[in-house]
């Protein structure tokens, strides 16, 4: 078994061998390695919550295995206290081994100031054991069809792919019956409220020509009318994923998938993850195009008529914009993209305030919504 552990940076050999062999018995570590970007060397991507690093040992049997050590890295959006990473992290312990396709937890453990792992009685931080997949970030067919401009079969069957597994999670709903409700609308809350989402990304924002002080208030202003709006929206909790982005999925042959870094809660609006994968068609073409076209443009289309028509959800057009907003905050940020474009962050900020004011998403305006 192939596995993954969420633990500090730098990190003695000796150390997280003898860890892995409290975890999964008589092991020898042959090699770390950090991984960052090695997944998916897109360039784009210039803010992560943490760099991992890939362990390689063998077994007593003379296997060859591999795991994972990372943690949250203390900072902004809610991960200000060690008490945050400490929730996110035993939060995903029990939730990815829930969600279909997900890598594996395999442990939760902490982490001391002299970088022992140990008990949870005397840590700095936590770490999480998961299992290791293997794959290509989904981010790579995004920059090969950014680069050339063509798609193959493979482009159209793995968007089908992650489509449908989208239908087949959205069936999933709580047994908790009486605390549907109370889930929904916290998640909503968090939408708009917490330091991963809306007013935690426009309190990231630095000073920028393009990006005055007024328009973030606005998008703020126009995000809680809808928090108030979705609170009718109470039967729509779903199971999620809750980061549904190229990055978080890893593909081997064909479509052929794994997915990574499940967050934000089990249960939420499908909006959530449908949003968070098709804006990043539109993200994608305007950087290769200044607007939504091309074969991004089918794929997008055709991710939308088919999760319609499969899941039989049109209410989702009633509730996206919120969760687009979102999304689209992270890709328009300076934090996160710093070497975007003025064009194109331009165009994504215009999308945002603009899908705001829509009482009913339709995926054919994307070039109205941002001015294209």
């Amino acid at each position: 078994m192939a596995v993954t552990v969420h633990v500090q940076d730098a990190m003695n050999v000796r150390e997280v061998e003898r860890y892995l062999r409290s975890i999964l018995g008589e092991i020898t570590v042959v090699g770390m390695t950090t991984l960052g970007k090695a997944r998916s060397d897109t360039g784009a991507k210039g803010y992560g919550y943490g760099i991992p690093m890939r362990i390689d040992y063998r077994t007593g049997e003379g296997e060859s295995k591999s795991a994972v050590l990372h943690t949250i890295s203390p900072g902004a959006f809610g991960h200000e206290h060690m008490a945050d990473r400490a929730r996110e992290l035993l939060w995903e312990y029990k939730a990815f081994n829930q969600l279909p396709r997900h890598i594996r937890a395999v442990d939760v453990g902490g982490v001391d100031p002299a970088g022992n792992i140990q008990s949870l009685g005397n840590v700095d931080e936590l770490c999480l054991l998961t299992e290791y997949a293997e794959g290509q970030a989904y981010a790579r067919d995004f920059e090969g069809i950014g680069e050339t401009g063509a798609m193959s079969g493979r482009d159209i069957d793995r968007a089908d792919a992650l489509c449908d597994y989208l239908v087949e999670i959205h069936r999933g709903r709580s047994d908790d019956v009486s605390k549907r409700a109370e889930l929904y609308v916290r998640r909503i809350r968090e939408l708009v409220g917490d330091g991963e989402c809306i007013m935690g990304l426009t309190d990231s924002y630095p000073r920028h020509p393009l990006i005055p002080v007024s328009m973030l208030e606005e998008i703020e202003h126009r995000a809680v009318r809808w928090r108030w709006k979705l609170k009718d929206y109470t039967h729509r909790p779903r199971q999620v994923h809750g980061d549904f982005h190229p990055w978080n999925i890893l593909f081997r042959e064909g479509a052929d998938f794994t997915v990574l870094d499940r967050s934000r809660g089990e249960y939420g609006d499908p909006a959530d993850d449908v949003t968070c994968l098709t804006l990043n068609y539109f993200f994608f073409s305007l950087r290769r195009d200044g607007r939504l076209q091309g074969n991004f443009e089918r794929l997008f289309l055709r991710f939308w008529e088919r999760y319609l028509e499969s899941s039989g959800d049109r209410e989702v057009l009633e509730v996206a914009a919120p969760f687009f907003a979102f999304r689209g905050l992270v890709m328009a940020s300076p934090v996160w993209y710093p070497a975007l474009s003025d064009a194109v962050r331009h165009r994504l900020l215009t999308f945002v305030t603009t899908v705001l004011e829509e009482n009913r998403f339709d995926p054919r305006a994307m070039n109205r919504y941002c001015g294209a």
